[in-house]
């Protein structure tokens, strides 16, 4: 779940980021964020990932209200999200198996849980025959592939995804979208900032458009986004 209460930003410079955003997002949700280059998304995203603090209000995520949040507990919210990268962050001296495993590892996960979860979760995104693969073997595809599934490997209650699609062409990215809708039928929470108007409007699910700082529109599952 995640709740924002009258929630500002404003940097030291004077820029105001955003500017009263009151919303929530229930658990098992899918939503898209959307707006233009500056509105605020990537201040917003910052916030959900405890990065940066709201200037005035409050922000809350799978249960951790953030201003309270002391710094032994960041572990802990961190635990309860994956995040998905446009530029992938794999670690190229690493394959495939140890750049999902290294996201377990660095909990202090066993060799046996890590020996059982990684191939389940490159099985679930189709790449179990590129365990053994260096990131430059292989695709753009595939590298969101893997980032994906590093971001699932330890069953987090939240996907945040920013710009997903960025670096694939667009039958990958139909395909990356896909992925993301069958994990959040799975149960996973699922947030997807994304410039991709049409996939916006072929899936159609819950879209907050963010603009000038402020929450613009928000339009429920199902409906036509414009």
């Amino acid at each position: 779940m995640i709740e924002f209460n009258g929630v500002h930003k404003v940097y030291d410079n004077g820029k105001e980021a955003l500017c009263d955003v009151n919303l929530h997002i229930e658990k098992g949700e899918f939503v898209f964020i959307v707006g233009e280059s500056g509105a605020g998304k990537s201040t917003f995203l910052k916030l959900i990932m405890h990065e940066e603090s709201p200037t005035v209000g409050e922000v809350t995520v799978n249960g951790f209200r953030l201003s309270k949040l002391r710094r032994r507990q960041e572990p802990m919210l961190r635990r309860t999200m994956g995040i998905v990268f446009q530029d992938f962050r794999l670690i190229q001296t690493m394959t495939v198996f140890d750049n999902v495993a290294f996201a377990l590892r660095v909990l202090g996960a066993s060799n046996k849980e890590i020996h059982h979860r990684v191939p389940y979760v490159l099985q679930l995104v189709g790449l179990q025959d590129k365990m053994k693969h260096y990131p430059q073997e292989l695709s753009g595809g595939e590298q969101q592939r893997v980032s994906l599934a590093r971001a699932l490997v330890n069953n987090p209650a939240l996907i945040v995804a920013d710009e997903p699609t960025g670096n694939v062409d667009p039958t990958m990215s139909e395909e990356i979208m896909q992925l993301l809708i069958e994990i959040n039928r799975l149960g996973t929470t699922v947030l997807v900032v994304t410039h991709a108007q049409p996939l916006v409007e072929k899936f159609r699910k819950r879209t907050i458009r963010i603009s000038k700082g402020r929450v613009e529109s928000d339009t429920p599952e199902g409906s036509v986004t414009v």
